[in-house]
């Protein structure tokens, strides 16, 4: 009898778009995982994945808007957390903030409904409890907010409020959540988009690049450290590393780059699912 398997998708900025290759490989095969776990990026793609979108959809929604760049702007500009006037209330920062809601309701496609209970697919989304200093881990109840909170990266997006918890971005303290997943199925499946070390690289990114690239260093450093300590049955990582964590607009490329991971997972997982 084949197996079951759990899938869990870690976060990274633009770099979580080679989920989507991930995917369409599971499409191609005819499976479906028992159950889904998501932090940030990985977690908008699992719930329109667990929403019934295949990955084929997710890709053409994607480019779609990637491609419209007038659009996404549009859209950006409808996401912030303030308006001009209130600059002198609050600050340069509060003004200029993203909302992650507001981002949600903006960016994410029809299809992903208001409730978990209406997913066809279990889905489990991180995010990080700021004053607790542990994550948040939501599986049932309200979907936007629980979204929201886990990409809520500070500094680019104002924490989101959920129960009178603050929270913020899932990666801070779980950017790869495959130990949530243990349990839900024979196997459990883990898509790490943080990205392989370069020494190539001598630019210096802008502010808001090295912040993201800093976050991605910490979390890649935790899930190493989680690795360790007792790893998935099946780890895959497509070779995006050379994608910083905003480059959204080369949605294309960054598709294209980890189309070979198809391959890589079609027979990795074969194997192990007939084991």
């Amino acid at each position: 009898m084949t197996k079951s398997f759990a899938l869990a998708l870690g976060g990274g900025g633009a770099r979580g778009l080679a989920h989507i290759a991930v995917l369409e490989a599971l499409d191609d095969m005819g499976q479906k995982p028992a159950a889904i776990a998501g932090t940030s990026i990985g977690a908008l793609i699992a719930a329109a994945y667990a929403a019934g979108m295949s990955g084929r959809e997710i890709r053409r929604f994607v480019i779609t808007l990637a491609h419209d760049r007038a659009e996404v702007f549009r859209r950006l500009i409808a996401t912030r957390a303030g308006t001009f006037a209130n600059l002198f209330n609050l600050g340069f920062g509060s003004a200029t903030l993203v909302d992650a809601e507001k981002f949600c309701q903006q960016f994410l496609p029809d299809k992903v409904p208001e409730d978990f209970g209406e997913l066809e697919i279990p889905l489990t989304i991180i995010a990080t409890d700021l004053y607790r200093r542990q994550q948040a881990v939501f599986s049932c109840g309200p979907l936007k907010p629980a979204l929201a909170a886990s990409i809520a990266l500070p500094t680019v997006m104002r924490p989101v409020v959920v129960a009178d918890r603050v929270l913020i971005d899932g990666g801070a303290t779980n950017p790869l959540p495959f130990e949530e997943l243990r349990g839900r199925a024979d196997l459990v499946v883990a898509v790490d988009i943080s990205g392989a070390p370069t020494d190539e690289r001598r630019d210096i990114p802008n502010p808001w690049e090295c912040l993201l690239a800093t976050v991605l260093v910490m979390g890649n450093a935790i899930t190493a450290e989680k690795i360790k300590h007792g790893a998935p049955d099946l780890v895959v990582r497509p070779r995006v590393g050379a994608f910083r964590a905003l480059d959204f607009l080369q949605a294309s490329a960054i598709l294209r780059a980890a189309e070979p991971v198809k391959v890589e997972l079609k027979e990795k997982l074969a194997a192990l699912l007939e084991s």
